[in-house]
């Protein structure tokens, strides 16, 4: 016989997402819709007509949803966008960029890719010298928040020069839109690509493109796929306001209660408020535990910090996240291939209180492994 799953154990999700949501975004999916009703109809052009807002984009850029995690949006956005006379810079400094550079090999895309490795950042001066080298390429790729290492890349001096170029800029927003300003009047970009379930703090289920408008009228015929054809999907829903395929409706009306409260938390700014507050109750405290951060403070970014691993023999990850499981808290592994990590997310709904249980978790968790770090103090959680 099957198990069981632990259905009735919710833990805190400190992690890049899904993430811990309100009660209010699940009860938003207690409601069955039709696909094709005008009132789900009219739950999608609300929604897209608020994520285009966020954005300050809804006078050039177009919002278009796609069924899937964010890889489905990101997959799709660059098989409608990058034909095969284009050639994109990819700027990797961690597996989402990486994941770009995949995405576009497989799809037989020309491609330049810039690694940086695994944590430091891309520059304008390594931007303006790739294209200079190499005067075919049309776009530049940007994962903006690498949640790999947690690094906030500069996402501004890099547009900047792409638009100074006269290159187009794709950003991967996918753990940064909705905690971390990105003004489509300051800077330019062709498409963002995001999902619900980060900082926007909504279920998993679908993700979607902010797309400049002239670009994509430019786009027809040009996807690999007919599920993940953005220029289609767009089309479909100026004609008749549905999506082409089956949508996931309990999820767009989570999605829409979801940026309600985003508005009423003070929106981009006010949720950057409280995962800033939130990284920094935590980066401290870890600190005061003994860990110590992979990034410098200047690049650490408000959505997930990576911490190496100790050094000492009792410390395997995989009993730490079973010890902090035990005391309701779900954390993440590294990603990296150059150091042993993991990694704590501060995003979703979690708040000062819980950043300091958090911390209590750890500290016990360190206690129950019989690990004493070198640094420790006492009173971290206090910090």
């Amino acid at each position: 016989m099957c198990d069981d799953p632990a259905i009735d154990k919710p833990a805190k999700l400190l992690t890049p997402g899904p993430i811990t949501t309100t009660a209010s975004v699940k009860k938003a999916m207690l409601k069955d819709w039709g696909s094709w009703d005008s009132d789900f109809s009219e739950l999608t052009a609300s929604l897209c007509c608020q994520l285009t807002d966020i954005a300050n984009a809804g006078s050039s850029h177009v919002c278009v949803p796609v069924q899937g995690s964010g890889t489905f949006a990101v997959e799709a956005t660059l098989g409608t966008l990058v034909g095969p006379e284009d050639k994109v810079l990819v700027l990797a400094n961690g597996a989402y960029g990486q994941r770009i550079a995949a995405i576009l090999s497989r799809l037989r895309r020309p491609f330049v890719l810039l690694d940086k490795g695994d944590y430091e950042p891309p520059r304008a001066e390594d931007v303006r010298a790739a294209l200079a080298a190499d005067p075919e390429i049309t776009q530049v790729a940007l994962v903006h928040c690498e949640t790999s290492s947690g690094i906030l890349n500069p996402l501004e001096e890099i547009a900047e020069l792409v638009e100074r170029e006269g290159r187009s800029l794709i950003i991967d927003a996918m753990s940064s839109f909705g905690a971390i300003p990105v003004d489509a009047q300051r800077i330019r970009f062709d498409a963002l690509i995001s999902s619900m379930n980060k900082c926007l703090e909504g279920v998993p289920g679908f993700a979607f493109a902010l797309i400049r408008e002239t670009v994509l009228q430019q786009a027809e015929g040009r996807a690999h796929s007919l599920s993940l054809d953005l220029y289609d999907q767009w089309r479909y829903l100026q004609r008749s306001g549905q999506w082409r395929y089956t949508p996931p409706t309990h999820v767009v009306a989570a999605a829409l209660q979801a940026v309600k409260e985003h508005a009423e938390e003070g929106g981009v700014e006010g949720r950057l408020a409280r995962y800033s507050r939130n990284r920094d109750l935590l980066v401290s405290g870890m600190r005061g535990l003994g860990f110590e951060t992979l990034l410098d403070d200047n690049w650490l970014s408000p959505v997930i910090i990576t911490f190496l691993s100790p050094a000492d023999e009792h410390f395997v990850f995989a009993r730490f996240y079973a010890a902090m499981k035990k005391r309701g808290f779900i954390i993440y592994p590294g990603k990296l291939t150059q150091a042993e990590t993991f990694r704590l997310g501060v995003i979703g709904q979690l708040y000062s209180e819980d950043i300091k249980e958090l911390l209590d978790a750890v500290s016990a968790a360190l206690d129950e492994m019989n690990i004493t770090l070198p640094n420790r103090v006492s009173n971290a959680t206090q910090a």
